[in-house]
């Protein structure tokens, strides 16, 4: 059960912080959100559902203000090339530029949660969905966290959350209740 568990998390993790390079100017306050966040809620067909959460990802991405797109880009690059501390001061400097700028919050989330620093993870995502209540990889990247603090009733309740936003992300419900098992039999 444990391989399995993790097989699926890991998938979740990619979901978490997928990047895509089409660059539309935006950031989470786009208008096309809403109706796109509409469509991926009741989207069944795991594919469509992925084509439509790359469009969000597209435009959570980009930001108007051409330095915040160039920090995000490069924090991007370092992170893909495993330069973890660079990326972390990198985001640190995003988010002090632009404190609105979810993704880039999100982005730390995920550098926090690589390095074990669980707590500074949950602060950002908590940054993040106060920005965009709505963003998925920063829901999955909660339950994702609480996974790693070993507190599997909140990680439960995350992944919950994240199904509300985007029911057909690949591993949720199967994590959802493994996670459902591990609390019945205190397994794991």
């Amino acid at each position: 059960m444990r391989q399995k568990l993790f097989i699926t998390i890991r998938g979740i993790a990619i979901c978490w912080c997928m990047i895509t390079s089409t660059a539309l100017y935006a950031d989470q306050n786009d208008p096309r959100l809403e109706e796109l966040f509409a469509s991926l809620k009741t989207e069944t067909d795991m594919f469509a559902a992925n084509s439509i959460a790359n469009a969000i990802w597209q435009i959570w991405f980009e930001h108007e203000d051409p330095m915040a797109n160039s920090l995000m880009t490069r924090g991007v690059q370092q992170m893909e090339s495993y330069s973890i501390s660079a990326a972390l001061q990198t985001f640190d400097r995003l988010i002090a530029l632009k404190p609105d700028f979810a993704e880039a919050w999100n982005r730390r989330a995920t550098i926090y949660y690589q390095m074990g620093e669980y707590d500074a993870s949950l602060r950002d995502i908590d940054e993040v969905l106060k920005l965009e209540p709505f963003h998925f990889g920063a829901l999955s990247g909660r339950g994702l966290v609480y996974m790693g603090k070993q507190d599997y009733f909140m990680a439960r309740g995350a992944f919950l959350t994240l199904l509300e936003v985007y029911p057909a992300m690949p591993g949720v419900k199967e994590n959802i209740l493994m996670l459902e098992e591990v609390l019945r039999n205190g397994a794991i």
